[in-house]
């Protein structure tokens, strides 16, 4: 499974509901919206800043991880933001890789 991290920001309206609902009541609908996309959440976190809403979460692929994007984001109560996230691993199998690149103008 692939792993991302999805920053959220509430619209007014979007806030509305959160307040109806609490914050409980959200993470068991993020819960339930991942896992019917084969998806797991690992955490959630509320938090003052730019963002809204910090998640972490286990995707079988980049696909599902948009597919869950598009839909919070379509409800036009909620704006998302996913990135891919990689293992030290991952990052060095990256690092180790050789690329023929040329940087603009060189």
């Amino acid at each position: 499974m692939a792993k991302f991290l999805i920053a959220a920001s509430y619209t007014a309206q979007g806030l509305k509901g959160l307040q109806k609902d609490k914050a409980s009541g959200r993470k068991q609908a993020v819960e339930a919206a991942y896992a019917s996309l084969g998806g797991k959440l690992e955490a959630l976190y509320y938090a003052l800043g730019e963002a809204d809403v910090y998640a972490i979460a286990d995707f079988p692929d980049s696909a599902s991880a948009a597919a869950a994007g598009i839909a919070v984001s379509a409800t036009g109560l909620v704006h998302t933001r996913t990135t891919a996230l990689l293992t030290v691993e991952e990052a060095d199998r990256a690092i180790g890789k050789s690329v023929q690149y040329r940087g603009p103008g060189q």
